[in-house]
């Protein structure tokens, strides 16, 4: 005599096409068939929820309610004053020591200060010193002083009534030396077409009558 095996409840329920609205653990409805085995979350999950919601509630009151916490905004500027601090205190330390200070010959430095000069420089100053809107940084004619210090106060304080930036909030010391001493390696070059030297500029006359 053959004996059918014994099947556990919930696989009975799964393979019953009856109808057994007595099972704990079928939902009342079904799709195509299929029915819903109402099974308990395991308990790690509902352990994590419960946990969440209290992670929430001590959050809420930390940086919301009792304001014990700095909130992202006031973390930036705390982190901005600090950082604008540094670069105050290490700017009043270079510009402190600029007599003291030679064009550097080291290719390192060199290098680095030819970067800053194509990124920051060369759009008014050509790539190879020859002058555009600013002057040609490659004769003996310099408007605001030719020695190396005269050049570390031009890119320092700029010159902004003739739309020169002022450099020392936005270039590092070492970044203003370096591109510095690059500019004094463009003097006595000879660039294709540079602009003339500005003792040699035609001096405005007001605009044209024809205009």
């Amino acid at each position: 005599m053959n004996h059918q095996p014994q099947l556990n409840p919930e696989t009975k329920s799964m393979n019953n096409n009856s109808d057994e609205p007595n099972d704990p653990l079928l939902m009342d409805h079904e799709a195509d068939g299929i029915k819903e085995l109402d099974n308990n979350l395991p308990r790690w999950w509902v352990w994590l929820f419960y946990l969440s919601i209290i992670f929430a509630f001590i959050y809420m009151g930390y940086y919301h309610v009792f304001h014990i916490g700095k909130l992202q905004a006031a973390e930036y500027e705390t982190e901005w004053k600090q950082g604008e601090a540094i670069k105050v205190a290490a700017l009043t330390k270079f510009e402190a020591t600029l007599g003291s200070l030679t064009p550097s010959k080291d290719s390192t430095v060199l290098n680095q200060g030819a970067q800053v000069y194509t990124t920051y420089c060369s759009p008014c100053h050509r790539p190879d010193g020859g002058g555009l809107v600013g002057p040609n940084l490659t004769d003996d004619y310099w408007i605001h002083g030719s020695n190396y210090v005269d050049n570390l106060k031009t890119i320092i304080n700029g010159v902004p009534e003739k739309g020169m930036l002022t450099w020392k909030g936005i270039l590092k010391p070492s970044d203003i030396q370096a591109v510095a001493s690059y500019i004094y390696t463009l003097r006595g070059t000879k660039p294709p077409n540079p602009k003339l030297p500005e003792n040699l500029q035609q001096a405005p006359t007001g605009p044209s009558p024809f205009e």
